[in-house]
């Protein structure tokens, strides 16, 4: 009989491995990661801790967030408490699908430099210089990045949300269903 947590965790970072050799091969265009895709975009800005009208919690397992889901109303600030109960490094970030989709290239790049492995976070690697002064910082206040077993929290004031979503961009991850909808 085999070890069925032990075999998904091994699945998982194969996958993740894989993806990142894949992706080794192709240079992206040096941006800041920390470029500020949400602090003043259609899709809301970083909310006031006092402003927020309530607390939403989002536990991130391998692949899936709980809830899946999430109702909001235009104007509204949100406290997100966002805890990685999975055993790889996921991501809560909320934007649009296309804003996801040039996130997840920043991601690759983050991957390929070794900032990010499938179970940490190399904080001195994110601090890197890319090329003219950018680094790879994660510090949107539209994402949270956490390692396995660690909890942060996310304030959002929402402007549209029936046009956006939340997602994990660490390359597969969106791709095998880490993605929520808001309403």
């Amino acid at each position: 009989m085999f070890n069925t947590k032990k075999t998904v965790k091994t699945i998982a970072i194969s996958t993740f491995s894989a993806t990142f050799l894949l992706g080794a091969a192709q240079t992206w265009a040096a941006g800041e990661h920390g470029g500020g895709h949400g602090a003043k975009s259609p899709i809301g800005t970083a909310g006031k801790a006092a402003s927020a009208t309530r607390t939403i919690n989002i536990n991130m397992l391998d692949n899936l967030y709980e809830p899946k889901e999430i109702s909001v109303k235009e104007g509204e600030t949100i406290r997100f408490i966002v805890k990685n109960s999975g055993e790889l490094v996921h991501e809560f970030n909320i934007g649009t699908s296309a804003m996801h989709t040039a996130h997840q290239k920043e991601m690759e790049m983050m991957v390929d430099h070794g900032a990010l492995e499938p179970d940490k976070i190399n904080h001195a690697k994110m601090k890197m210089d890319m090329g003219g002064g950018k680094t790879m910082m994660h510090n949107d206040p539209n994402s949270i990045l956490l390692e396995p077993g660690k909890t942060g929290e996310l304030i959002w004031k929402f402007s549209n949300p029936s046009k956006i979503e939340f997602a994990c961009n660490i390359p597969g991850h969106y791709e095998a269903g880490m993605m929520g909808k808001f309403h």
